[in-house]
């Protein structure tokens, strides 16, 4: 890997991928704008990041981004094609505990989805991990109690 990605941004017109990227022979910090060809409104954007990933000219520069980020920023460009503003766009990647799910759209559920898996995987230990116990026991302090929360003497 020759370059270094150190920030990747979203350009709305035209619409591009900025990514400043370090040089690792120079050392040199430049940014390069690769521009989002055949993306509309209605494309998917796991293919188009993918699509950019794998493309020749710009395959070295983005081996240092995650697909999920690519993903991401694709997300948000066609938010924008679609009028949504860049709040929108970045607030629908936040989690808010108190949000019903149930009631979101396949593509919020997806976002919402991903990033917890994304939060999982950060807060996730395993066995190799120098604060790792095996049966750690906790207890979760719940807002509001529930009937079926609490013990029967059903022997269940």
């Amino acid at each position: 890997m020759r370059f270094e990605a150190k920030r990747c941004g979203v350009q709305f017109s035209p619409p591009a991928i900025v990514l400043i990227y370090q040089h690792k022979d120079t050392n040199k910090v430049r940014k390069r704008i690769i521009p989002v060809r055949n993306f509309s409104k209605c494309s998917d954007y796991s293919t188009a990041a993918e699509r950019l990933k794998n493309h020749p000219r710009h395959r070295d520069y983005l081996e240092g981004v995650s697909q999920s980020q690519l993903e991401r920023l694709h997300i948000i460009l066609r938010d924008h094609m679609q009028g949504f503003s860049l709040q929108h766009s970045l607030a629908s990647f936040q989690l808010d505990p108190d949000q019903d799910l149930n009631k979101l759209d396949d593509d919020e559920l997806a976002r919402k989805k991903g990033q917890m898996d994304r939060l999982f995987e950060r807060n996730q230990r395993c066995k190799d991990d120098p604060d790792f116990v095996y049966d750690l026991e906790m207890d979760f302090h719940t807002k509001e109690k529930c009937s079926w929360d609490e013990e029967s003497d059903d022997g269940f």
